[in-house]
């Protein structure tokens, strides 16, 4: 017999032999509830009565966790390789659906699901991050299908993203997106840095830099690193949204924009503490210096007309720097 079972049956004897609950009590140690409780079983079910009982409850009206979750999170891992955070993240933009970590941990290890193995990585980049918003702003273009490329900035301080779509790398396009960056971004950008793409050393987009007072700093050839932020957020774009996208909607920049509002305004960065770039922007509002003060700080003698072709770049910055 299980030792709880005969502690208990030592106290429904006792209770039996002297008739006195209180004396029950002090003997055994226990309250009047706690000898009230196993004496009642006792009486209607014996011996069976005295054993532990399960505390689950019947009915969860809370639980989360239904079928219907538990396939969509299925779902997401394999036919999109998304991680639980990122699967918290997507679930609570569709449906505004709120998910503990803890919870989707629990779906993805009762089905035996693996777990993600990072890639491996080739040699390590030192990784930065500038302390003042707008004071270095990633830019890129990416192809997502014929007639359809995404313009993506990244600000390097608080990570907030503007996305556009294009049918084409062009200086036009690159006019415009500069235009809605500036507009939407909230904050006086300082610099731009970019890959060595013809869409951004045009004549026309590197005049309107300088006429805005913001310096054009293009990467080296073969470092992609250096525009890691930006890189991983096209990347991230690919998986999330355009995985799942019609790419053939004639809305599907709209859905684009909601995206953008809801990575800058709604969705927690890793990287800065659960906080969401709009919430970093507001805190560092006070160190991040005015389109005014920016203007003050730009150097136009020290800005130039610069060449794609890196080793003429070179040779032109070398001329220039000639007494």
């Amino acid at each position: 017999m299980d030792k709880q079972i005969k502690m208990r049956l030592r106290w429904v004897e006792l209770y039996e032999e002297t008739g006195n609950a209180g004396l029950t009590c002090r003997r055994c140690g226990i309250s009047r509830p706690t000898l009230r409780l196993w004496y009642r079983r006792w009486k209607s079910e014996g011996i069976e009565g005295l054993a532990s009982m399960s505390r689950r409850p019947e009915n969860s009206p809370n639980q989360k966790r239904t079928n219907e979750i538990t396939t969509r999170i299925l779902k997401m891992r394999r036919a999109r390789n998304l991680g639980a955070r990122r699967i918290q993240s997507e679930l609570f933009r569709e449906d505004m659906l709120r998910l503990s970590l803890a919870t989707i941990h629990k779906v993805l290890s009762d089905e035996n699901v693996k777990p993600l193995r990072a890639p491996p990585r080739g040699q390590h980049t030192k990784r930065y991050s500038r302390p003042i918003p707008g004071e270095r702003v990633q830019m890129d273009t990416c192809k997502i299908a014929n007639g359809i490329y995404q313009y993506t900035a990244v600000d390097d301080c608080t990570r907030c993203r503007v996305l556009r779509i294009y049918k084409r790398r062009t200086a036009k396009n690159t006019l415009d997106f500069i235009d809605a960056v500036i507009e939407e971004m909230g904050f006086a950008i300082q610099r731009f840095q970019t890959d060595r793409g013809t869409e951004f050393f045009a004549y026309k987009v590197q005049e309107k830099l300088q006429d805005y007072g913001i310096m054009f700093r293009p990467n080296k050839p073969g470092s992609p690193q250096l525009n890691g932020k930006v890189e991983r957020s096209q990347k991230t774009d690919k998986v999330e949204f355009y995985a799942l996208a019609d790419l053939d909607d004639p809305e599907l920049g709209d859905r684009l924009s909601e995206r953008q509002f809801y990575y800058n305004w709604q969705r927690p960065h890793g990287s800065l503490n659960g906080k969401t770039p709009m919430q970093v922007a507001a805190e560092l509002g006070e160190v991040t210096p005015l389109w005014e003060e920016v203007g003050q700080r730009y150097g136009p003698g020290k800005e130039r007309i610069q060449s794609q072709n890196y080793q003429v770049d070179l040779e032109m910055k070398r001329l220039k720097e000639c007494p």
